[in-house]
């Protein structure tokens, strides 16, 4: 006899316990529905942080609640390529960034009109000037009492706080005077 027949012959016991209370397929079904259970959970709270990421993205780019209620159902309908679409379509600035880009322009605007120009040829004229080199055209006062410069606007100097003569007047006294 050859030793795969004795081998045949001999009593197989098993002191295993737990082998005999919870079969190796069981444990092996077990272990996959907890794997399952997990991967599941997991997209499920990917999936939940993506809407509550894009509610949060939408309501900084836009005021409109439509559009925040759009860009979270196509997210929460379409999940991934919902996503995609989402930031194709999304606006491309923050209203933070809007705001400050307006404030950046309206700075911009402000210098160069405090650089200064004449109201009616557009020539840049100093701060200083009273007539404009190009056109002739009034841009400031004189003060009767301390000579300086004072917008055509202005009623009272600031300097010497003496009434200042209107415009018209001043004009008309200096070319008849």
């Amino acid at each position: 006899m050859g030793l795969a027949a004795s081998i045949r012959r001999l009593p197989v016991e098993v002191n295993c316990r737990a082998c005999y209370s919870l079969p190796v397929v069981q444990g092996l079904e077990f272990y996959l529905s907890l794997a399952v259970a997990l991967v599941v959970a997991y997209l499920l709270a990917f999936w939940v942080a993506l809407l509550i990421w894009t509610f949060r993205d939408i309501r900084s780019r836009s005021r409109n609640p439509l559009t925040a209620l759009f860009a979270v159902l196509l997210v929460a309908v379409f999940n991934i390529p919902g996503l995609v679409l989402y930031l194709l379509l999304r606006p491309r600035e923050t209203i933070a960034e809007q705001y400050e880009r307006t404030l950046e322009e309206e700075s911009l605007l402000q210098e160069l009109e405090e650089q200064g120009a004449c109201p009616k040829c557009k020539a840049r004229v100093e701060d200083d000037f009273l007539l404009c080199p190009n056109c002739r055209t009034r841009l400031k006062k004189v003060c009767a009492g301390c000579g300086r410069a004072l917008h055509l606007r202005w009623n009272v100097c600031p300097y010497c706080a003496r009434e200042a003569a209107p415009a018209v007047t001043a004009e008309l006294t200096s070319r008849l005077g």
